[in-house]
């Protein structure tokens, strides 16, 4: 049976697919109007995620005219391969976007989380006004997302922005040895999940306790949250400096702090003027992969 095509002002269906969480909303225009959740499962392997995605989103799909889908990994022409093989176990070219998109009816489209999020906060967010435009995501790890041009940067191999994966010196974490000295990933020193394992040196609960101390006054916790920050800030002026960014939003449970974006704007001053994109919060808050898998599944339909 042929589907009877929706109008244009019919809501959308976004999903998003994380580690923790398997979200599904429906959008009118640029809001969340009804939404659905439950954890991921344990394993995720693909199979199961999908199954589970589909049984939230079926009661949604009815109402929608196209679906949008935010997922963790390397996303390309609608297909994933996990870049947390831990996390997403098995997650090698799945196809996406057909599968979801044959399993609910709808014409589907698949970004990388953090992508998506970029593209909700440029259209929605706080990216609106700008032409080449960062969103950073600084959480569990960390991720990013480029407007450049007012588009969004896809590249043919998934490897849009991969800002927690270039490297930097391993202060913290265990690091290659190079001619430069050891080196390791952004993520492994400057996301939720580095600043944590700290945090356990330190004797402190978790992440957030090492930000709470951090922001009160404890001298080593303020160590390790002030050199979060600066690596960020230095990879912040680099992008700037190679693509000309002008505006880069902070996300995520660490990003969206107020003291960790005054340690950011703080250390991007060291770097020159001209290298120094505006830094704000992202304004969609934790929707922001939602709405902008939405307005990209509109944009593809």
């Amino acid at each position: 049976m042929t589907r009877t095509p929706w109008p244009a002002s019919s809501p959308l269906l976004a999903l998003d697919i994380g580690g923790t969480s398997l979200r599904a909303a429906l959008v009118d225009g640029r809001r969340v109007i009804e939404r659905r959740q439950t954890a991921t499962p344990r394993p995720a392997a693909p199979d199961a995620v999908l199954d589970i995605v589909l049984e939230l989103a079926r009661p949604l799909a009815a109402q929608a005219r196209a679906v949008g889908v935010a997922c963790a990994g390397a996303v390309a022409g609608g297909r994933v391969t996990a870049t947390a093989a831990h996390t997403f176990p098995g997650w090698v070219d799945i196809p996406l976007a057909e599968t979801l998109g044959a399993g609910l009816g709808l014409p589907a489209a698949a970004l990388n989380d953090a992508r998506a999020a970029a593209w909700g906060e440029y259209v929605a967010g706080a990216g609106k006004g700008t032409t080449e435009f960062m969103f950073v995501t600084v959480s569990t790890g960390v991720g990013a997302g480029l407007v450049l041009g007012g588009r969004l940067h896809l590249a043919a191999n998934g490897l849009d922005a991969e800002l927690g994966f270039v490297q930097v010196p391993a202060v913290w974490g265990e690091g290659d040895p190079t001619p430069l000295g050891c080196l390791g990933p952004l993520e492994f020193e400057t996301s939720g999940t580095a600043l944590g394992a700290q945090a356990a040196a330190l004797g402190l609960a978790d992440a957030r306790a090492l930000c709470d101390a951090a922001e009160t006054g404890h001298e080593a916790a303020g160590a390790a949250y002030d050199h979060s920050a600066a690596l960020l800030a230095w990879k912040c002026a680099d992008v700037a400096a190679l693509l000309g960014v002008t505006r880069v939003a902070l996300g995520g449970s660490v990003g969206l702090r107020p003291g960790y974006l005054a340690r950011v704007r703080a250390a991007l001053t060291c770097f020159p003027v001209r290298y120094q994109p505006e830094l704000v919060h992202a304004a969609l808050g934790a929707d922001a992969g939602l709405i902008g898998a939405a307005l990209w599944a509109s944009r593809e339909a």
